[in-house]
């Protein structure tokens, strides 16, 4: 029988973080579908945070660039489909918590689920760690 691993200590590793208020990671994967205590509030949070860190190391690495030019960079990087990707990259539909009909439904797969589960979980790492944190596991 395979050994249950705790999915906050799994997000974890999966990130290189170690979230000193596991709570928050715990709200970070907890689609609104699972309860009133739920992800979108850190959606919002790991939303701004991702545009953040993305235009910071933009700005840095494109001296010469208009910010006309950031911009449509930035927007190519940081879209619904890229962060769906970058969900599925760290497997988090296995590690959202949700309610039964959204389960059986194939939540856990739905591109919007994990862009947003993936936004909650930077919004986390950023209330939880700081920008440096932020930057850190975005990178």
């Amino acid at each position: 029988m395979p050994e249950l691993t705790d999915p906050i200590v799994e997000l974890g590793k999966r990130l290189g973080y170690r979230f000193a208020d596991p709570g928050t990671a715990e709200q970070a994967l907890t689609h609104r579908s699972a309860g009133p205590v739920h992800n979108e509030r850190l959606e919002f949070l790991g939303d701004a945070a991702i545009g953040l860190v993305v235009a910071d190391m933009l700005y840095a690495e494109w001296p010469e660039l208009a910010e006309g030019d950031l911009t449509r960079m930035r927007s190519s990087l940081v879209n619904s489909e890229a962060l769906a990707c970058l969900a599925r990259t760290l497997d988090l539909g296995g590690l959202i918590m949700m309610g039964t009909g959204e389960q059986h439904g194939g939540g856990f797969q739905r591109r919007s689920t994990l862009e947003d589960a993936f936004e909650a979980v930077i919004g986390a790492v950023f209330l939880d760690g700081g920008y440096a944190a932020a930057r850190e596991v975005l990178c």
